[in-house]
């Protein structure tokens, strides 16, 4: 029998995310008899170990006859079992540093990592990776981040609420100050961003109407890779060639620095990628933005001063433009 384990999250801060719910662990063992669920403990999951064992899971702390394991964030290094299958997002595709030990400690460990960053569909597009409602959840803090800072309106934080319905209703009635807001990037991240937009009634406009004019309400403009980038050797966007050759390429975002209030990032980014801005660009009198909701969160990435991680808790940090 296939035994597979829902590990507890160990990175802190902890995520409350986990891979499958009491719904699918009940048909799982309901439909596969050859495959057995089990839960490890933990209090900080979104779903409690009650509700686990109401749906018949065996809930323990020992995940060790476990040959399949599947986690959320990065599984910490002192803590992995040797031999074993894990599932997780390790965050080392892009040769993240901060990871290099986590991956170092896997090979020596002889552990197998199927991590979900690189799961694909035949047509190479991701099965399972930042989606719409990371968009949602992003652009929603990053406006209430603007409230709070501006003192011109009010939003809670986006897990204080239960459904996106629950979402919705806290808009009625909001008004939104005469803000420019970026929001770049044209996958499913930046689509869940879009959606907040539509919901909150700020109106899309074209870039060069955003470049030349200021509005008495509202606006935004959707930047997607034709917009924010084009060939070193003056040669029309290619989306193939880009991505084989980014390096050959240069940001047109800067353009944008003066006239935005509010930058929105869902665009994909790697290392040879050239970034939005530079963190030189901080400090120039024409850098508008006052807040950034970095969602596709790249430490030291297409948006350079992203510093790191944030908690739940307290999401948000500043940074000295100086």
């Amino acid at each position: 029998m296939l035994k597979i384990g829902l590990i507890r999250e160990g990175k802190i801060p902890s995520d409350n995310r986990v891979a499958l719910t009491p719904a699918q662990c009940k048909w799982i063992s309901k439909n596969r008899t050859d495959i057995a669920v089990m839960v490890q403990q933990s209090n900080t999951r979104c779903y409690s170990d009650k509700e686990y064992r109401a749906a018949g899971m065996e809930v323990k702390e020992d995940m060790s006859e476990c040959d399949i394991l599947l986690g959320i964030k990065e599984v910490p290094a002192n803590i992995l079992l040797p031999g074993k299958t894990y599932l997780f997002f390790s965050h080392t595709k892009k040769l993240q540093p901060s990871n290099q030990k986590l991956l170092q400690t896997i090979i020596q460990k002889s552990i197998t990592l199927v991590d979900y960053e690189c799961l694909e569909h035949e047509d190479g597009t991701r099965i399972i990776g930042f989606g719409f409602f990371a968009g949602v959840v992003g652009a929603h803090n990053g406006m209430m981040a603007y409230g709070t800072r501006t003192n011109a309106y009010h939003l809670d934080r986006v897990n204080s609420t239960k459904s996106l319905q629950q979402l919705i209703h806290t808009y009625f009635g909001l008004k939104i100050p005469p803000v420019k807001i970026a929001v770049t990037g044209s996958g499913r991240v930046a689509h869940g961003i879009l959606e907040v937009m539509n919901l909150l009634g700020i109106h899309e406009v074209e870039p060069d109407h955003y470049l030349s004019k200021e509005f008495v309400y509202p606006v935004y403009v959707h930047l997607k890779a034709a917009n924010l980038y084009k060939a070193s050797d003056g040669s029309l966007y290619s989306r193939d060639h880009f991505h084989e050759h980014p390096a050959a390429y240069e940001c047109l975002f800067k353009k944008y620095l003066a006239h935005t209030d509010i930058l929105m990032n869902g665009v994909y980014w790697e290392k040879n990628i050239p970034r939005l801005f530079e963190m030189e660009d901080l400090s120039s009198k024409d850098f508008r933005i006052k807040t950034i909701a970095d969602v596709t969160d790249d430490k030291l990435g297409s948006v350079p001063c992203n510093l790191g991680d944030t908690s739940i808790e307290n999401p948000i940090y500043g940074v000295d433009k100086t």
